[in-house]
């Protein structure tokens, strides 16, 4: 059974067409990576398969279950989504955040149970944020909030996490914080699928990934098949020149430095 269909996906904006008819499926846990340049279609294509946006034609299965039918509790309990930013107006605990991922199992007015306690604290030792239970979430440094974000979507209990450049404001520490533990979350058979700004890191921690370019998928694969000189030449109109990293195997990307770049280096 897949855990993610996707068929003759499509969305615009008003008359502007931003993601152009996309078929995929995925039928094992795995971090998939999305790349692309600015406005290529990768947010509003995470929007769209969150069930957030509704798709203008086409449509995505979970678990063979049409997410169009599903109500929000529903698709909450599939589906883990983490934006780029969250903005809380009131002073949250890290341990409340966490429990708000709990809300689709509550009825109304009910309060939590012990089992919902149980998969705070699981989802909270998980990501390493069981210490900032009793500490508002403004307190917290960047790479501390992402991680409590990630924890409260792990207490959705999702098949799949789905993540909108979740290391993009990062420092280098805690941007391999984030992507190691992401790449964990494969291990418990959850499905990550991650828009990526940096395609280096797309290359080391992605067992699979998606080059979108003007709304559609221009090449998709595992990352040494599809991150070559002519794709990445023909998306990003940059040219570059790739080499295999020795000891970790992945692949290394740098971009050519032009003339006038290359004589200020000299």
């Amino acid at each position: 059974m897949d855990i993610l269909k996707v068929e003759n996906l499509s969305f615009s904006y008003g008359k502007k067409e931003i993601i152009k008819g996309i078929d995929f499926n995925i039928s094992e846990s795995m971090v998939l990576g999305i790349i692309g340049p600015n406005g290529s279609g990768k947010t509003t294509l995470l929007k769209n398969l969150s069930g957030y946006l509704k798709p203008s034609f086409g449509n995505v299965y979970v678990l063979n279950k049409n997410i169009k039918h599903l109500n929000i509790k529903e698709k909450a309990k599939y589906i883990g989504y983490v934006p780029q930013d969250i903005f809380y107006d009131f002073d949250f605990t890290c341990y409340d955040i966490v429990m708000m991922g709990r809300t689709p199992y509550l009825n109304r007015f009910q309060s939590e149970k012990l089992e919902d306690k149980q998969i705070v604290r699981e989802s909270m030792e998980i990501t390493n944020t069981w210490q900032f239970k009793d500490k508002s979430i403004k307190e917290l440094s960047g790479g501390e909030r992402q991680r409590v974000y990630i924890a409260r979507a792990l207490a959705q209990r999702p098949k799949i996490m789905l993540m909108d450049e979740p290391v993009s404001h990062l420092d280098i520490k805690y941007q391999l914080e984030i992507l190691n533990l992401i790449k964990d979350l494969t291990l418990k058979g959850i499905l990550v699928i991650t828009v990526l700004h940096d395609i280096n890191l797309a290359a080391q921690f992605c067992d699979k990934i998606f080059i979108l370019k003007d709304g559609k998928i221009e090449a998709s694969g595992k990352p040494k098949d599809v991150l070559n000189v002519k794709n990445i030449k023909n998306v990003f109109e940059t040219d570059v020149v790739i080499f295999e990293d020795s000891e970790t195997g992945s692949i290394n990307i740098v971009p050519y430095l032009n003339r006038r770049e290359q004589l200020k280096v000299v």
